[in-house]
C-alpha cells in the first residue's frame, strides 16, 4: 500500500472515532431506574451487555481511574488468555508473540514498567531478561476479573508507570448458590492446517457452617487447551547498510502451544469479619520448531542486484515450559473502631528450557543470489538451487538448557477508621509491606563443531512456506544423532553458559498513610507512601576467556506524595482528578553484573549494576457519565514526567572502553514526557424498539504524544519514548437478541518504536509497524443453559511488520493466518 493510502486509512480511522465519539456527546439515555447509583454493582440485561454493565458500575464506584473487564465479557469475545481481554480497554494494547497476545502496554509504556498483581499479590515475570508478565500464562477462564488500575492510592503499590494489571479469580460469592460451567472448543488454524482442542469449567457453592448461613464458599476453576499453529516469517534484524543488506532470515515455524491452568479459592464470612485463601496454578508449555533458510552477503547487497553469499539451513527445535503459581491467605476483621485486613502472599513464576537444539546448522556456498522486495525481502539463486540438500553441508549443531526462577513472599498490613473531621465522614489508613523477591537465571550451551558429515539424509518433505518456495525440512531426529558419542564436556560454550547467569535480591520495605474525607459531593484522599529498596546481585565476567565471579550491591529510597480528587457532578457523573508519584526499578538483566569483554576483538557487552530506578510524577484529569445499560461516556487527560528511563547503548570510545569498537550496555535518560488524552463510548440501545434494543456498540481511542532525550558520547538526541503508539483504538459492534447475537470487534494500534540501537545513528532505530485486528464472534442459545459460539480471529489476516529507519525496509514480517473456533458452553446458576 502506498503512503498516501496508509495514511488516508489511518486518518479516516481517526477521525470517524472522534465523530461518533462527539454523536455521543447527547446520547439518548434509557429511564432513570435503569440507572444504577454509585457503589452499587448490579447486572441488568444479557450477554456482552450485562458484562459491561457490571464493569462499569464497579469502574464507578473505585477511587482510582481505571478500567474493568468481567469474566462473562472475556468470553463473549475470541480472546485466549488475559492479555487478549485487555486490549479492548481505553489505553491499552498489547505486544504480539506469533500472533497472540502477551504483554501488555498501558499508555504507551512496556510491559516492564506496568505491574501485574493476582488477588492482591504481585506476579513475578518468568522469563530471564524482564519484569513484565507474559499474561498468555494464564487461561481467560481462571479470571473472574481484569482490571488496570491507572490512578494509584498510597495503599497500593507503587512499582507501575502506566498502570496496575490487577487479576481476580472466581469466587464462590460471585453467585447465588450452586454454579457451574463447562466448555467444549475446537479450533483451526488456516495457515497450517491443524486443529486444536480446548476444554474449560468452573464449579461455586456456598455452605452453612459454625451457625452462619451461606457462609463458606468454594469455587474452583480448570483450563485445559492444546494449541497447533505456526507463522511464515521473513526478517533481518536490521542489519541494513545504506540501501544493502548483510543478511536474511526465512522462517517456517510449526508450535504446539499447551496450556493447563487451575484455581481452588475458599471463602468465609462472618458478622465482623472475611477470610480467604486463593490459590492459582498455570502452565505453559510451548514446543516449537523454527525452519530457517538464511543467508549472509559477502557484501551488502541492494535489491535486485545479483550477489554471492554463504547460504545456511538451520533448525531449532526447543520446548519452552512456563510455570506460575500463586497463594493468598488474608482477610479482614473489624475490632471495635478500627478495621484491620492482612494479607500473607507467595507467588513463583518459572521458565524452564530443557536440553534441546538451538541450532543446527547446515551451510553451502552459492552465487546468484538476490531478492526483489526490501519488505518481504525472500532470497533465491539463478545458479543454483537452494533446495537441493547436496549443495550443503553440516557445519555445526547447538544445543542449549535454561532455567529462569522468580519468587516473591510479602506480609501486607493495613488498618481503617471512620471518624468525623469537621463534621464530614473521614477515614484515616495506614500500613505496611515486606516484599522479598529473588530471581536466578542459569544458562548453559554446547556447541559442536567439525562434524565432518554432509548430511544430506537428514532432511525430508517441502514445506508449505506462504511467501516463496522453501524446500525441505531438516530431521530433528537425525541431527541429534550426530551427537552420539561426543563428549558434552568438551564442547561446552563457557561464554554463553556464564555471562547471562545471575542471582538477584531485592527487598522492598512499604509504610504509608492516607487519610479520605468527603465534604459533599467532593472526595478528597491525600496520602504518602515510603519505599525502601535494597538489592544484591551476583554474576559472571568473561574476560579475554577467563571467568571470575562479580556482585554488586544497592540501597536507595522513595518518597511517594498523592492526591486523588473525586467529585459527582450528578448520581451518574463524575469528575476525577489525581497526582500520583511511582517508581519502577530497572530488569534483572539490565542491571545485572555479568559482562563478556574481549581485549583482542576489542568488544564488549555487560549490564549496568548502577542504573537508578525510574520514577514518574503524574497528572491525570478525567470526566466519566454512566447512563442506562452498559452506557458510558468518558474523556481522561494524562501527562507523565518520568526521569531514569532504561534504554541501550554503545559507549564505546569513552573511558575505559576508548579503543573499543563496541561497548554496549544500558543507561539512564534525561527524562521523557507522555501525554494524552483517552476517549470511552458505549451504549447498548435498549430505548429502540424491537428488533434494534438490541444493538450495542462502544468506541475508545487513546491519542498520545511522547519525548525522550538519549544521547552517548558524541550525540544527544530527542525520540519518541519506546514501545508509545500516538494512537490507540477499539471498536465493538453488535446486536443480542436472547436467542443469538453477533459482534465484530476491531482494535488498531499505529506504529511505535521497538529498539534503539545505535543513539548516534537513528537511521538504524526499529519501528513496529501499525496493526488492525478485525474479530467476530457470534453465539446462539440452544436452551437457557446451553450455549454454541462460533468465532473467528485475525479476520483480515492482519501480520507483523517491522522496519528499519524507513517504512520500506524490513527488520522482520511475520504472517498467521486467520483462526475459527466453534465452542458449546453449558451453564447452571
Amino acid at each position: 500500500m502506498h503512503k498516501s493510502k496508509q495514511q488516508t486509512t489511518l486518518n479516516t480511522f481517526q477521525l470517524s472515532t472522534l465523530v461518533l465519539a462527539l454523536m455521543a456527546l447527547n446520547p439518548v439515555h434509557a429511564a432513570d431506574n435503569d440507572v444504577q447509583s454509585l457503589g452499587v454493582i448490579q447486572v441488568t440485561g444479557t450477554g456482552q451487555a450485562a458484562s459491561m454493565n457490571a464493569a462499569l458500575r464497579e469502574q464507578q464506584s473505585s477511587d482510582s481511574i481505571s478500567s474493568v473487564v468481567h469474566a462473562d465479557g472475556i468470553g463473549q469475545l475470541p480472546d485466549d488468555n488475559a492479555a487478549e481481554a485487555l486490549q479492548r480497554l481505553p489505553g491499552v494494547s498489547v505486544e504480539r508473540d506469533q500472533g497472540e497476545g502477551r504483554f501488555v502496554t498501558v499508555r504507551g509504556l512496556s510491559a516492564d514498567l506496568n505491574a501485574v498483581t493476582i488477588n492482591g499479590t504481585l506476579v513475578p515475570a518468568p522469563e530471564s531478561n524482564r519484569r513484565g508478565v507474559a499474561l498468555d500464562v494464564l487461561p481467560a477462564e481462571l479470571v473472574q476479573s481484569l482490571a488496570v488500575v491507572k490512578t494509584l492510592t498510597p495503599d497500593l503499590d507503587a512499582n507501575s508507570l502506566g498502570g496496575t494489571v490487577q487479576v481476580n479469580s472466581l469466587s464462590a460469592f460471585d453467585h447465588k448458590g450452586l454454579f457451574y460451567t463447562g466448555t467444549a472448543e475446537g479450533s483451526y488454524n488456516s495457515l497450517r492446517d491443524k486443529y486444536s482442542p480446548k476444554f474449560s469449567g468452573a464449579i461455586s457453592n456456598r455452605f452453612s457452617i459454625l451457625g452462619g448461613e451461606d457462609n463458606f464458599g468454594v469455587a474452583a476453576a480448570l483450563s485445559y487447551q492444546n494449541r497447533k499453529f505456526g507463522s511464515d516469517n521473513v526478517e533481518t534484524e536490521g542489519e541494513w547498510k545504506g540501501q544493502g543488506l548483510n543478511k536474511i532470515s526465512m522462517r517456517y515455524y510449526d508450535i504446539a502451544r499447551e496450556r493447563l491452568g487451575a484455581g481452588l479459592n475458599f471463602d468465609w464470612r462472618t458478622d465482623s469479619g472475611q477470610y480467604y485463601l486463593r490459590t492459582l496454578y498455570s502452565s505453559f508449555n510451548d514446543t516449537e520448531s523454527r525452519y530457517a533458510r538464511n543467508v549472509k552477503f559477502d557484501s551488502p547487497c541492494v535489491v535486485n542486484q545479483v550477489c554471492t553469499g554463504k547460504v545456511t539451513r538451520a533448525l531449532k527445535a526447543r520446548e519452552e515450559d512456563q510455570d506460575i503459581q500463586s497463594y493468598v491467605l488474608g482477610g479482614k476483621q473489624q475490632l471495635g473502631m478500627w478495621l484491620v485486613e492482612g494479607q500473607l502472599g507467595y507467588s513463583e513464576a518459572q521458565e524452564h528450557d530443557p536440553q534441546g537444539l538451538s541450532g543446527a546448522e547446515y551451510t553451502g556456498k552459492f552465487k546468484g543470489l538476490s531478492y526483489s522486495d526490501t519488505k518481504r525481502p525472500v532470497f533465491t539463486s539463478s545458479v543454483s538451487d537452494l533446495n537441493n540438500p547436496k549443495n550443503f553441508t553440516l557445519n555445526s549443531i547447538k544445543e542449549k538448557q535454561a532455567l529462569t526462577k522468580d519468587t516473591e513472599k510479602n506480609i501486607k498490613l493495613d488498618f481503617t477508621r471512620d471518624y468525623s473531621l469537621a463534621e464530614h465522614a473521614a477515614q484515616f489508613k495506614f500500613g505496611g509491606k515486606v516484599s522479598h523477591r529473588q530471581k536466578t537465571n542459569d544458562e548453559n550451551e554446547w556447541v559442536y563443531k567439525k562434524l565432518n558429515n554432509l548430511g544430506t539424509s537428514d532432511f525430508y518433505g517441502d514445506a508449505d512456506y506462504g511467501l516463496a518456495s522453501f524446500g525441505p525440512f531438516i530431521d530433528e531426529v537425525a541431527a541429534k544423532n550426530h551427537l552420539v558419542g561426543l563428549d558434552p564436556n568438551k564442547n561446552i560454550d563457557l561464554e554463553a553458559s556464564t555471562v547471562n547467569d545471575f542471582k538477584s535480591k531485592e527487598n522492598i520495605n512499604a509504610l504509608y498513610f492516607m487519610n479520605t474525607v468527603d465534604i459533599d459531593k467532593l472526595r478528597v484522599i491525600a496520602g504518602l507512601r515510603f519505599e525502601g529498596t535494597k538489592k544484591t546481585s551476583q554474576g559472571y565476567g568473561y574476560i579475554d576467556g577467563k571467568v571470575s565471579p562479580t556482585s554488586h550491591k544497592q540501597d536507595y529510597n522513595n518518597w511517594l506524595p498523592n492526591l486523588t480528587l473525586r467529585y459527582e457532578l450528578d448520581k451518574n457523573t463524575l469528575l476525577r482528578a489525581a497526582y500520583t508519584s511511582t517508581v519502577v526499578r530497572p530488569t534483572f538483566a539490565q542491571s545485572s553484573p555479568g559482562m563478556y569483554v574481549s581485549n583482542t576483538d576489542l568488544e564488549a557487552e555487560f549490564g549496568n549494576p548502577d542504573l537508578k530506578a525510574l520514577t514518574a510524577n503524574n497528572f491525570d484529569l478525567s470526566v466519566e457519565h454512566y447512563f442506562g445499560t452498559a452506557g458510558t461516556l468518558s474523556a481522561n487527560v494524562f501527562y507523565k514526567k518520568i526521569k531514569n528511563f532504561v534504554y541501550q547503548t554503545d559507549v564505546s570510545g569513552q573511558g575505559r572502553w576508548a579503543d573499543f569498537d563496541t561497548a554496549t550496555t544500558y543507561r539512564n535518560g534525561q527524562q521523557a514526557k507522555i501525554y494524552g488524552l483517552e476517549l470511552a463510548y458505549s451504549q447498548k440501545m435498549d430505548q429502540l424498539p424491537v428488533p434494534w434494543n438490541g444493538l450495542i456498540w462502544g468506541l475508545n481511542t487513546t491519542l498520545s504524544h511522547s519525548d525522550a532525550t538519549i544521547s552517548d558520547t558524541y550525540t544527544t538526541r530527542h525520540i519518541r519514548f519506546p514501545s508509545q503508539s500516538n494512537f490507540v483504538g477499539n471498536a465493538l459492534l453488535g446486536w443480542e437478541g436472547e436467542r443469538a447475537g453477533v459482534k465484530v470487534s476491531a482494535n488498531y494500534k499505529s506504529a511505535n518504536v521497538y529498539q534503539i540501537t545505535d543513539v548516534s545513528q537513528p537511521a538504524l532505530d526499529i519501528y513496529n509497524d501499525k496493526q488492525f485486528f478485525v474479530d467476530i464472534s457470534t453465539y446462539y442459545n440452544i436452551t437457557k443453559q446451553l450455549k454454541v459460539k462460533f468465532d473467528v480471529g485475525n479476520v483480515t489476516n492482519q501480520a507483523y511488520y517491522a522496519y528499519t529507519g524507513s517504512k520500506s525496509m524490513n527488520a522482520q514480517y511475520e504472517t498467521y493466518g486467520p483462526t475459527y473456533k466453534l465452542a458449546l458452553t453449558f451453564t447452571h446458576f
